[in-house]
Order: C-alpha cells, then sequence, then structure tokens
C-alpha cells in the first residue's frame, strides 16, 4: 500500500507541473514548483519513514542521499541553458533532449571523477 501512495504523490506533482505550466500558462509558476527539491524531500520522507525502526540507518542514508543530491544538482544545471538555447537556434525537441541528457551524463562522470579525486567517496 506504501508503495502506491508513494507512486500517486510522486506522479501527482509530476502531473500538477504539467497542468500548472499547459492549462493555466503559468510556465513560471509551473518553473517554480519543478525546481523546488521536492523529489528529494519526498525521498526523505520515505527514507525516514522506511527506517523509522533504525535511527542510525535512517541518519546515515539521509546523510548520504542530501550529500549526493548536493553534489549531483550542480552537474545537471547546465543542462536547463543548454536546452532553451538549442531550441531557440533550431534544433527540435527529441535530439536537442538526447543531446541534453548526454551532457549530463558526461558533466555527471566528470564529477564523480572530481569527487573520487578530492577523497568524497559517493
Amino acid at each position: 500500500m506504501l508503495t502506491v501512495i508513494k507512486l500517486i504523490i510522486s506522479a501527482g506533482l509530476i502531473y500538477l507541473v504539467n497542468e500548472v505550466v499547459i492549462t493555466r500558462s503559468r510556465p513560471f509558476l509551473g518553473s517554480l514548483i519543478a525546481s523546488l527539491p521536492l523529489v528529494s524531500l519526498i525521498t526523505f520522507v520515505w527514507i525516514w519513514a522506511g527506517l523509522k525502526d533504525d535511527p542510525a540507518a535512517q541518519a546515515e542514508k539521509l546523510a548520504a542521499h542530501s550529500t549526493g543530491v548536493f553534489w549531483f544538482v550542480l552537474p545537471s544545471l547546465p543542462m536547463f541553458l543548454v536546452f532553451p538555447w538549442l531550441l531557440k537556434k533550431g534544433l527540435s525537441f527529441w535530439p536537442n533532449l538526447l543531446l541534453c541528457c548526454l551532457l549530463t551524463m558526461i558533466l555527471y562522470a566528470l564529477m564523480a571523477f572530481a569527487l573520487k579525486r578530492f577523497g568524497i567517496d559517493m
């Protein structure tokens, strides 16, 4: 039952952003909602609830997740600048999306390499 609740809440957030942007023609509000770390916050709750009988594991998992999200948000940010730039340059949606995903994966790999080089183990 908990899995169904998780799916409904998670899908509901995606649906909410889509409705706000498309139906209500409020891209700024949709962007604001999408930019909130809702997935991370929901994941914090699911980790906390899933490990409620083991406070030490809760703290360890929550801290590791939060730290990982911080380091991997950074290399994902350029995608949000490259994507609209490529659209404005005339690149169609699917090739643009593919290029942005590839760029982000490369930046993720570089971030993981840099973190390891500086002794930060993910």
